[in-house]
């Protein structure tokens, strides 16, 4: 894993305390306080969640847990544009920190320096590739599901409209597409080619990170840290490979549902694509569980149609989507139920639990000993993409906090509202990239 390229802040200096502070506060509390018994009645731990969308899973199993064992498990669950990381700062000021809880990157992680518990030693750990490791701290992070980030599509409208999207190789083929779709939207029966929203107070996170992630990653071998590494060192930007994915940015733009370019909501974005009114969103491989629960019935209506993805290929030959453990729950070693909280994560890695996740929660699963295959409109295809080789990586969890919600969400929400052209949007993202890296 990367190391940190960014110095704590004095906040977090003032804010949280070493490793050696923990140590001495769990040396000082005694070993009864400090053992849990798994199956012990009255125990009560608390995990925040940051996939809102699957919220109702993991409280089921929550249930079948207690059930099984005795714990309770509070599930607390954030989303929809919520700083989790500030809430999470604000609980641990309260002196109300949860025992688990989600982090999604170096940035999130360098919150925590010292104050988590290292997982090295846990079984699950054998059975995944995908734990977040620290250089120092060791293993700090429980993976739990695979995502992917690229352009989806549905199927049948594609192929109505005479379109095979493995052809859509570069620029000019997505930009021929969208023309061709756009000229028969009405007997398609659709709204319009592409959902896509830039709105910036709720769905910053979709711009700012993860179609922002296509210019770090996109067509680069996993391994290859390129273009995060000239971010992190001073906010710098590749001129001409950020220009090229700026041009595919401004066809989104131009050919994106108008009703939601600028003021859309994350749950009509998905509810718009679920019903048949897109031929493409902006959307990951995540939103299939809502698609097949909460929009169960607009997809339904809609056909229970195909789904893919296609890489953002915004440079000619670009065929990699990009697939990575979305976030990971750390566990916190200030909790008096430590042991409570790895025993329930290491249920979470097992047969019972990984069957409700995959099954019901539409997760792909980490672990190699996982037998069970989602029932996800994005499983086949995430797979296929998985098994050929062709994904990159999330470098994008490596940005420095706050670079999406308070610098470049807005330069993407001024672009799609037509206040800056193509040029000045390469200008303006370069600056504010520099702004956040300078602070």
């Amino acid at each position: 894993m990367k190391k940190k390229v960014y110095e704590v802040t004095k906040m977090k200096k003032r804010m949280f305390v070493s490793l050696l502070t923990v140590s001495m506060l769990a040396a000082s509390i005694p070993a009864a306080a400090l053992t849990v018994q798994a199956e012990g009645e009255g125990t009560t731990i608390r995990l925040v969640n940051g996939k809102i969308e699957v919220d109702s899973q993991l409280k089921k199993l929550a249930e079948m847990y207690e059930e099984e064992t005795g714990v309770a498990v509070e599930i607390e669950s954030l989303g929809g544009g919520v700083d989790i990381q500030g809430t999470l700062k604000g609980y641990y000021q309260a002196d109300n920190m949860p025992d688990i809880f989600v982090c999604s990157g170096t940035a999130d992680y360098s919150n925590w320096d010292g104050l988590l518990v290292d997982m090295s030693g846990e079984a699950w750990v054998s059975d995944t590739g995908a734990a977040y490791v620290d250089e120092e701290y060791g293993t700090i992070g429980f993976p739990y599901t695979t995502e992917a980030i690229g352009l989806t599509y549905n199927a049948d409208i594609l192929e109505a409209a005479g379109i095979d999207p493995t052809t859509l190789t570069g620029p000019e083929e997505i930009a021929a597409a969208f023309e061709t779709i756009d000229s028969m939207k009405d007997d398609l029966g659709i709204t319009a080619v592409v959902g896509y929203s830039a709105e910036v107070v709720n769905l910053y996170w979709s711009t700012g990170n993860h179609l922002f992630a296509n210019y770090l990653d996109s067509g680069l071998d996993r391994d290859d840290t390129t273009y995060i590494d000239l971010l992190n060192d001073g906010g710098q930007l590749d001129t001409e490979r950020f220009t090229a994915f700026a041009e595919m940015v401004a066809l989104l733009n131009q050919y994106s549902d108008p009703a939601l370019l600028v003021s859309g909501t994350y749950d009509q974005q998905i509810l718009n694509f679920a019903s048949g009114e897109y031929a493409f969103v902006t959307q990951g491989s995540w939103i299939g569980a809502t698609m097949t629960a909460d929009d169960a019935e607009a997809y339904e209506a809609a056909g229970n149609f195909e789904v893919g993805m296609i890489p953002f290929a915004f440079e000619e030959g670009i065929d990699t989507i990009l697939t990575n453990s979305p976030s990971w729950w750390a566990v916190y070693a200030g909790s008096e139920n430590t042991d409570a909280a790895l025993a329930f994560l290491q249920w979470m890695s097992e047969d019972t639990a990984q069957q409700v996740l995959v099954e019901e929660a539409g997760f792909i699963s980490p672990f190699t000993s996982c037998t069970y295959v989602a029932d996800d409109p994005f499983a086949e295809t995430v797979s296929e993409y998985i098994a050929a080789g062709k994904t990159s990586a999330w470098h994008w969890i490596n940005m420095v906090e706050g670079l999406a919600q308070n610098y470049t969400g807005q330069v993407f929400a001024d672009f799609a509202a037509g206040s800056l052209d193509t040029e000045t949007f390469v200008s303006v993202m370069q600056q504010q990239c520099a702004a956040a890296y300078a602070e």
